[in-house]
């Protein structure tokens, strides 16, 4: 399906069951963290996922082929971004399949029913403050700090929105672990699965991916590692299998 492009976007080949998405250099691009996270969530087959500030909607259009989940909602606060989605969403024929609305995540138990998704998944901002940003209400750093919302928020939705014993995934920066269990646990988000991500082999990591379960017993499992270059610009096997190469 043909879609209009805006000044300054471009399309580009996702190379993975022909999906594309629409992206503004000039804006926010989604990065490695956000293809990760596809790769490490897991649903049984039609159930409904909603993803936390999807951004341009790259989450949800990979997991509309990575999973076989019935139907993925994504909430995004920009409306820029949200619009971008929405066009990637029909470049790619998924209208019946996937649903982006426009709303602010500390507002999301009212756009959507409570205890309805069997999933919810986020790649939230990272930066705690607005400590050295130019523009804070620039889209880049919406992104990447907690400028529209914190972690808390995100958790707090996620724990209303999901069924009970339904699952939360996302990524973040292990140097914020302490505080994201502690808030998990305020929620009653039991984390049951991590895996830390490295650029290098002999480098300290720089993502984790959590799995967490609403009301879930206590008791987690630890992945074994997830490294990205096994020499510099050449991804590991395991990368190059999350990408679908």
């Amino acid at each position: 399906m043909e879609v209009s492009l805006k000044q300054g976007e471009r399309i580009d080949d996702l190379e993975r069951n022909n999906l594309k998405i629409i992206q503004d250099p000039g804006r926010f691009c989604f990065g490695m963290d956000a293809v990760l996270l596809s790769g490490f969530v897991h649903v049984k087959p039609d159930t409904q996922i909603l993803d936390l500030g999807t951004g341009t909607g790259i989450l949800p259009i990979l997991l509309s082929a990575k999973t076989e989940a019935a139907h993925l909602s994504a909430l995004e606060i920009q409306e820029e971004s949200a619009d971008m989605a929405r066009r990637s969403v029909q470049l790619n024929d998924l209208t019946e399949k996937i649903e982006v609305v426009t709303g602010d995540i500390k507002e999301a138990d009212k756009l959507f029913k409570k205890s309805s998704f069997d999933a919810v998944t986020c790649n939230p901002p990272y930066m705690i403050d607005e400590h050295g940003l130019k523009n804070p209400r620039d889209a880049m750093a919406i992104a990447r700090h907690e400028v529209l919302c914190s972690f808390d928020d995100v958790a707090r939705s996620a724990a209303a929105l999901l069924k009970p014993g339904g699952s939360f995934f996302l990524v973040h920066r292990p140097f914020r672990l302490a505080e994201i269990f502690e808030t998990l646990k305020k929620y009653k988000l039991e984390p049951k699965c991590m895996q830390l991500v490295y650029p290098f082999a002999d480098k300290e990591p720089n993502m984790v991916l959590i799995e967490s379960t609403r009301g879930g017993r206590s008791g987690m499992k630890i992945l074994k590692p997830l490294i990205i270059y096994k020499q510099p610009g050449v991804y590991t096997d395991d990368i190059y299998d999350i990408y679908g190469y």
